[in-house]
């Protein structure tokens, strides 16, 4: 984003805090799941509405009559929490139409998020997100399907329903579900990793995405967990795949830096060298 839509996701993003603030409870995550189900909904209506997605973010147009156009088309779909926040997106200066959309999508993360924070299973939603995101990484067909922007979101959500209904939180359901039906998003592991940090920085934690030839001892994940906090300077979780192709050692990503220790990398490169 620009400096401009950057300050405009800040003031959004106060917004959706008056709005998601409160105590920890099952009865506070289940408002918040209904707010993240109208801000996403929100969120594929600009997406799947141009001419909408420029009227509310038109500069030319006074920013309370953007917020007016918003209120006469939402007042009667979403609740009165709902309609403060995409009164005050539309408010706001966005560098270009589409980041009124993902800012929109961000914030009904950010919401589901707090949902799960709120319920007391954040952990799980962030394991779980991991998890699934390794399911679409081994599986060529299923990433093809959920990463192409042409196919119909019906028949992705129709999919993703099937892999998903009852299987995970219901907020991770809807942060796959959402997410990866977004007409912008075209790599769904990474579209799923992303979220998956994003647990995990709620979490305050950095994660290390680990592969390993064989599973790690507890011990072990200790040790790399106070490695990595040492060269890193913050707190880390593991996030750990086995994957015997590695041979021995382990490759290690932090955001986007990646440590390869692995055997299968060291004779690559002598293999390289051989070759060179």
């Amino acid at each position: 984003m620009h400096a401009s839509s950057r300050a405009a996701m800040e003031a959004s993003r106060a917004s959706l805090l008056e709005q998601t603030g409160g105590a920890r409870s099952r009865n506070r995550g289940e408002a918040l799941l209904t707010l993240a189900d109208e801000m996403f909904a929100v969120a594929h209506l600009l997406d799947g509405q141009p001419s909408l997605r420029r009227a509310l973010s038109d500069a030319s147009v006074r920013p309370e009559d953007r917020a007016g156009l918003a209120r006469r088309l939402l007042a009667a779909q979403v609740s009165e929490g709902t309609l403060a926040v995409v009164e005050t997106v539309a408010q706001q200066r966005w560098s270009r139409p589409l980041d009124l959309v993902e800012a929109t999508e961000t914030l009904a993360t950010e919401a589901a998020l707090d949902a799960a924070d709120a319920r007391g299973e954040l952990e799980g939603v962030e394991d779980e997100l991991f998890r699934f995101g390794r399911i679409v990484a081994g599986d060529a067909d299923l990433a093809r399907i959920l990463g192409n922007r042409s196919a119909p979101r019906e028949g992705k959500t129709a999919l993703l329903d099937r892999l998903l209904s009852g299987k995970v939180s219901p907020v991770t359901e809807r942060l796959v579900r959402n997410s990866l039906t977004s007409s912008h998003v075209h790599n769904a592991e990474n579209e799923v990793e992303r979220l998956s940090a994003m647990a995990a920085r709620r979490r305050g934690r950095s994660v290390a995405s680990v592969i390993s030839a064989v599973p790690l001892t507890a011990a072990q994940e200790q040790r790399l967990v106070g490695v990595l906090e040492r060269i890193y300077g913050r707190t880390m979780g593991l996030q750990v795949q086995v994957d015997p192709d590695v041979l021995g050692g382990l490759v290690v990503r932090v955001g986007d830096e990646v440590i390869d220790g692995s055997i299968a990398h060291r004779l690559e490169d002598a293999g390289r060298r051989l070759a060179g």
